[in-house]
């Protein structure tokens, strides 16, 4: 919640700043900023974390790797862009490396490990959403703007969420935690969502989408350093297979 709320005026500011002179957003684009926020940073967001009670964040970035993978099946469904007989073939290696590591784990954890696996697999549909609508968007609106409007929406649904589930004592906090959330929320929250913005109005979503690869591939070996979680053969094999289908799908783009 002090993560979200420290960010708050940064993202208004920025909408205000991209929005200097130029006319008023129509109901319809107001409709498309919330859906927006609340799918690209909320409920994403949201889902992914219910899916770590439950998995580790091994087998839950190799399924955040599928990004790519749901932008371009639904550019492919909702835009007709034409999905070629080798992207199809690169989809199916993706998607075999962590069926490898979804099979291993379901081994050792059941149900929970299903039920991680989808709210997680939820968060990807999600941000993909967010991805496709955004990229058809920001020619519109301008990125900016987007970014902004958006991504304060979400914003406001976190700070809402906090109130709803927690009484308004859990406000106080050691000063530690207020300067690692102004941390958070600046270096953490507002710049990464702002390049990434940044990024689909220049090379559009799915190339965005690909690149940001590398983010979950250092989690990977981050949750290894830190967390001290197993980097086993099957996860080795499953993360080559997906790394391999990715850079097939950016190879055949």
């Amino acid at each position: 919640m002090y993560r979200m709320l420290f960010a708050l005026p940064l993202f208004l500011a920025l909408s205000w700043w991209a929005g200097r002179g130029k006319p008023p957003i129509a109901r319809e684009d107001w409709a498309l900023l919330t859906f927006l926020g609340f799918t690209g940073y909320y409920l994403a967001s949201f889902l992914d974390f219910s899916g770590l009670q439950y998995i580790g964040a091994n087998l839950e970035r190799l399924i955040l790797y599928l990004n790519p993978t749901f932008v371009l099946a639904m550019s492919a469904i909702f835009f007709k862009v034409k999905v070629t007989p080798k992207q199809w073939l690169a989809l199916l290696v993706s998607y075999g490396g962590v069926l490898i590591v979804f099979g291993h784990d379901i081994s050792l954890g059941g149900d929970d490990v299903v039920l991680g696996s989808l709210l997680v697999l939820g968060s990807a549909v999600s941000y993909a959403t967010y991805l496709v609508l955004s990229g058809q968007a920001v020619q519109r609106l301008g990125a900016l703007r987007i970014t902004g409007l958006a991504t304060a929406i979400a914003c406001v649904l976190c700070i809402a969420q906090f109130f709803v589930l927690r009484p308004v004592s859990a406000l106080h906090v050691a000063p530690e935690v207020i300067s690692l959330s102004i941390l958070n929320a600046t270096l953490c929250t507002f710049l990464p969502v702002l390049m990434v913005m940044l990024a689909v109005e220049r090379v559009g979503a799915p190339v965005t989408s690909q690149m940001g690869i590398i983010g979950p591939l250092s989690t990977v070996f981050l949750s290894v350093l830190i967390l001290g979680e197993p980097f086993t053969m099957w996860t080795a094999a499953g993360t080559v297979l997906v790394l391999l289908g990715i850079w097939l799908l950016t190879r055949w783009k």
